[in-house]
């Protein structure tokens, strides 16, 4: 039976256009195994799956393209314009994203990479930080992240302020994060603070493994 109790699991968060996925690289190319939980969102909704069937049942098949494969931007717009509807997707969608992400994480143990980067940023709406021994939340300034999602997804600026304002605040990542990483400046910048954070949890993840090593240094 495989154990996760020699596994790291680091949540990785924040607000949309903050630059993740900048700090998400880091750490893979420092050695983490990551999990992009976008990417598992886009596999639970796949074609003819069970979650795909159940979004369609409840939002109607408008949802749908001709293809029978899932019209993200038709249901964006209708859940970024409608609180409700979001919390509804959510309870649909939510428990699918965290029993992929769990498999995940078991079968990158038992591949075994011990150190795992969750890339998720609904990770505190999905109950996924519950996986998590550390949580980092990346932020910027609201003009920075509105320049950034219009350029990124080809929104309107009234597109992407509703999707900022679908997402927790700031004081509420920073109150239930271990590590802050704020991406307001070069890319020279967020890419060194990174790297020390993510060496930094390596160093804890070692002293754990040899904590009489960690205790005679």
């Amino acid at each position: 039976m495989n154990t996760l109790s020699d596994v790291v699991v680091v949540g990785l968060t924040g607000q949309t256009g903050a630059g993740k996925s900048t700090v998400s690289k880091v750490f893979a190319d420092n050695g983490y195994a990551v999990i992009n939980a976008d990417s598992v969102a886009r596999k639970v909704v796949e074609k003819g799956s069970k979650c795909l069937y159940e979004i369609s049942d409840f939002f109607g098949k408008d949802v749908l393209l001709a293809d029978g494969t899932l019209d993200r931007k038709k249901l964006a717009g209708i859940v970024f314009s409608d609180k409700a509807k979001l919390e509804t997707l959510d309870t649909i969608i939510y428990p699918y994203i965290t029993g992929e992400i769990l498999h995940q994480i078991r079968q990158n143990s038992r591949n075994g990479e011990k150190l795992i980067l969750l890339d998720a940023p609904t990770l505190f709406e999905s109950r996924a930080d519950d996986f998590c021994e550390i949580i980092i939340s990346v932020l910027a300034d609201s003009d920075i992240r509105e320049k950034r999602i219009i350029e990124r997804d080809s929104l309107t600026p009234e597109e992407a302020r509703k999707r900022m304002a679908s997402q927790f605040d700031e004081e509420f990542f920073s109150s239930h994060s271990d590590y802050i990483i704020h991406n307001n400046g070069s890319i020279e910048t967020v890419n060194d603070i990174s790297k020390e954070v993510s060496d930094k949890i390596k160093d804890l993840y070692s002293s754990r493994l040899n904590p009489v090593n960690a205790c005679s240094d």
